[in-house]
């Protein structure tokens, strides 16, 4: 039996011998056979992601509650707010929020919060490719991570309404006849101060540059068409913006820097977690005319290195 054992276990020596033999002797002089290994394109702390996801969304629970209780307007705001000399205050851009169709403002606002869940959703298509679903748990925790840093922006920046305390477009549309709003619905509505930024343009913008961020990070081949990839990410934010403004919530400014903001995050958020390494391995058999060896190249680097085994 030990004899039988020892013969199979030459056999098998034999055979591997063999076939490095030929890979070897069947190269071209001084040629080099790589492997490419992958390497994770994202590195994630869970502990510090989740840390961060954690403070988000306490600090985002509690913030819902303060922003919808601030103050109601007064009769003396609402007053001013109906005059000339208040809209001559607006700079001319933002002006074109002042004259729009009242009676459409349900129907776009429908639209803005029903476009932004559409919207939230749409990086689930990433992992259609297959390189991306190896790492969709890093890149869900990603995603989330950036988006209680959007909302934290805006729940807590000086840019957000927490400092900023600007009336939404609809205070201005006072009722005559059929169209503009009750004084009752412009004082007593609880969201009346929140006008500056667009926190759904912001969110949405973050999950399309989000999107088009990690696809280009995880397809450096397409070269200067992310430039176009990048492009088709901005339409989605500004469908929703124009239907902000056309709901009467938020001036053409309160889009602009929901927009930026949200745009800037969604890119920088998974650059944080890029991994600054070489993204491939190489190792192989390298022949010459005066010597057969290994060849092993290896980009030193901070990286986590996965090998696939197929």
């Amino acid at each position: 039996m030990k004899l039988y054992r020892y013969q199979i276990k030459n056999i098998c020596c034999f055979f591997i011998i063999m076939v490095l033999s030929l890979n070897v002797f069947c190269q071209p002089a001084d040629s080099v056979v790589k492997t490419k290994i992958r390497t994770k394109i994202y590195h994630v702390n869970y502990f510090v992601t989740g840390a961060i996801i954690g403070v988000g969304m306490v600090g985002d629970y509690f913030a819902i509650s303060r922003l919808k209780s601030k103050p109601k307007l007064t009769n003396d705001e609402l007053a001013f707010a109906n005059t000339d000399q208040q809209k001559n205050l607006i700079n001319s851009i933002d002006r074109w929020a002042l004259h729009q169709k009242s009676s459409d403002r349900t129907l776009y606002k429908k639209i803005s919060d029903y476009g932004e869940i559409g919207i939230f959703l749409l990086p689930s298509l990433l992992i259609i490719d297959k390189k991306m679903r190896r790492d969709w748990l890093d890149l869900l925790l990603i995603y989330v991570e950036g988006h209680t840093i959007t909302f934290s922006f805006y729940n807590y920046s000086p840019l957000g309404p927490t400092f900023v305390n600007r009336f939404r477009p609809f205070v201005y549309y006072p009722l005559n006849g059929s169209e503009g709003f009750s004084d009752d619905y412009r004082m007593n509505n609880n969201n009346t101060r929140n006008a500056f930024f667009s926190g759904h343009v912001g969110s949405c913008a973050y999950s399309t540059f989000f999107m088009a961020k990690v696809y280009c990070d995880y397809h450096p081949e397409i070269g200067a068409a992310k430039y176009l990839l990048y492009l088709a990410a901005s339409v989605p934010p500004l469908a929703i913006g124009y239907a902000r403004i056309k709901s009467l919530d938020h001036f053409p400014s309160d889009v602009a820097v929901g927009f930026g903001l949200g745009a800037i995050i969604g890119i920088v958020v998974p650059a944080l977690h890029k991994l600054k390494c070489s993204r491939y391995l190489s190792v192989g058999l390298s022949t010459s005319t005066d010597e057969v060896g290994v060849s092993v190249r290896w980009k030193l680097g901070n990286q986590r290195l996965i090998v696939l085994n197929k």
